[in-house]
């Protein structure tokens, strides 16, 4: 579909080189505007792929995620593949090999805590069947929702009530580097919302995925 442009561009919105209409924080920056278009806010419901991004905005934490993105392929090899089940199970010679690891964000800090959140995880998965009933669970309403996305209302989505009352629950269930914050970044990212700004080319694209898309269920 083409896109007339208009002659200037509502705030949080930028054209791409290829004429299309996007939000603005990939910057047109290759690597970041494909995240932008085929990953962020597309729903998803595989247990790994939830587990990893998870942690990986825990990585993010006082960094930028084009960071992480650019390292992303080196967390992978580093943590298993971020099948919860292996990362559960390292141990100290682990820790001491992600740290002299260049490829990754060495906080050890970080680095302990996704382990930790390996086991969590699993215990998440035994009471609810799975990481995406439970997230899933939490998915706003509508009327939880902006009515109307611009650049000023995404401005203030840095965190909301519901990022806070999961990052409560998960903190209460011995996870760590799960903000309010860090959550509701992972909540745009799985698709638990569509945030994508009115007139981004990937808006209407991404909400007729989450129409189709079957919400996972527990046990």
């Amino acid at each position: 579909m083409t896109q007339t442009v208009p002659t200037t561009l509502p705030d949080g919105l930028i054209e791409g080189p290829d004429g299309q209409i996007r939000c603005w924080w990939h910057d047109n920056k290759e690597d970041y505007q494909l995240y932008h278009d085929t990953e962020w806010g597309w729903p998803v419901d595989e247990d790994r792929r939830l587990f990893e991004k998870i942690c990986l905005e825990g990585f993010q934490s006082g960094l930028s995620w084009l960071t992480i993105l650019r390292k992303r392929e080196n967390f992978r090899a580093g943590f298993a593949n971020f099948q919860m089940e292996e990362v559960a199970k390292f141990g100290e010679k682990d820790v001491a090999r992600l740290l002299q690891d260049v490829g990754i964000v060495r906080h050890q800090g970080k680095i302990r805590s996704t382990i930790n959140n390996a086991a969590r995880a699993l215990e998440l998965t035994s009471e609810f069947g799975s990481l995406a009933a439970y997230f899933w669970g939490y998915e706003p309403t509508p009327d939880q929702r902006p009515k109307t996305l611009d650049h000023a209302t995404a401005l203030t989505l840095g965190k909301t009530d519901i990022s806070t009352t999961i990052s409560k629950d998960l903190k209460k269930r011995g996870w760590s580097f799960v903000g309010p914050t860090t959550v509701y970044a992972f909540m745009q990212a799985m698709g638990l919302v569509n945030d994508h700004l009115e007139g981004c080319v990937c808006r209407a694209t991404v909400e007729t995925a989450r129409d189709a898309f079957k919400r996972p269920t527990g046990k």
